[in-house]
């Protein structure tokens, strides 16, 4: 499955959001697409050239769909993220930068918010996660525990899609999986 990136946008100041001039129209509409369409994430990376902590934590919000247009006004609105597609011809658009998700993503859906109590479950986590890695707390191991517990109910639970099981991640820490229970 090749991907190809395409049009990527640059966290940065002068692209911040600013939630109240997006029209409500436009913010009701694309929370209610994501909603259906979107997800948050957050993965474990190894990395052996992290000294205190073997541990790459990325979160990401991203909503696919086979028609790029509406991934468009996403990005122009978010005014961060990148769009990619995939061979199958499924587009992407999604945001991986913790300054963005902090400074855009979450501002947005606080404002425009969701219907369903799955995907308003699954933000409220979110946010947790993203004020966390903000105040670096995931570079400790109780952050790190806190990290493990919050990821364990997320997207009804994801357990079978990770690459990394949370025991796989203790271990590497010297712990037991019993450490967030």
């Amino acid at each position: 499955m090749r991907e190809v990136r395409t049009t990527s946008r640059k966290d940065s100041r002068s692209l911040a959001l600013d939630v109240e001039r997006i029209p409500l129209h436009v913010g009701y509409y694309l929370a209610g697409f994501a909603d259906g369409e979107g997800s948050f994430h957050v993965a474990f990376r190894k990395r052996r050239d992290y000294r205190t902590m073997p541990w790459k934590i990325s979160l990401c919000f991203n909503v696919s769909q086979r028609d790029k247009a509406v991934l468009e006004v996403f990005q122009e609105h978010l005014r961060c993220g990148s769009l990619r597609t995939r061979s199958d011809g499924v587009w992407y658009f999604e945001v991986n930068g913790l300054e963005a998700l902090s400074n855009n993503v979450v501002p947005f859906f606080e404002r425009f918010g969701f219907l369903s109590d799955k995907k308003k479950r699954d933000f409220a986590k979110f946010q947790r996660l993203v004020a966390l890695l903000v105040e670096g707390r995931h570079l400790r191991r109780e952050g790190l525990r806190e990290i493990l517990q919050i990821r364990s109910d997320m997207n009804d639970g994801g357990a079978e899609r990770r690459k990394y099981s949370d025991a796989q991640i203790l271990h590497e820490l010297g712990e037991s999986s019993e450490a967030i229970r």
